[in-house]
């Protein structure tokens, strides 16, 4: 069902700023930048092991990161599992209880089709299901 930890969601104010701790001090490989409109945010995905952090920079006031950051200040905003069939994950999640934020999957980040779990379904962390193609 779940591959593995594909990234871990992290809310910045500038990607300018906080890039340089993760590529200069910690010696890990950017991958890329990418801006996703629909969400309202740029996107620096950085490479560690098998997985990613993805540094998350709102564009603009109404992106729910700039409202994350606005109410809880920069952090770890979402930890995202790799799944393959995310449709089928999605009500295999809804048939065990668990109260999705999207019922259908949406293009995210990288081309990656996702889709959120609300955090009052899991133990108050915000968890994304992703499938990459």
């Amino acid at each position: 069902m779940i591959k593995k930890i594909d990234h871990i969601g992290i809310a910045v104010k500038s990607i300018d700023l906080s890039l340089p701790f993760y590529v200069d001090t910690l010696k890990l490989k950017l991958e890329g930048i990418e801006v996703v409109e629909s969400e309202g945010v740029k996107v620096a995905f950085i490479k560690i092991g098998e997985s990613k952090i993805e540094l998350l920079e709102p564009i603009n006031e109404e992106s729910a990161i700039a409202q994350f950051i606005a109410k809880r200040g920069e952090g770890i905003h979402h930890l995202a599992l790799s799944v393959d069939s995310i449709e089928e994950r999605i009500k295999q999640m809804q048939n065990e209880g668990i109260r999705m934020i999207h019922n259908e999957p949406k293009k995210g980040a990288g081309g990656a089709d996702i889709a959120f779990m609300h955090p009052k379904s899991t133990g108050s962390i915000l968890m994304e299901l992703c499938e990459k193609k």
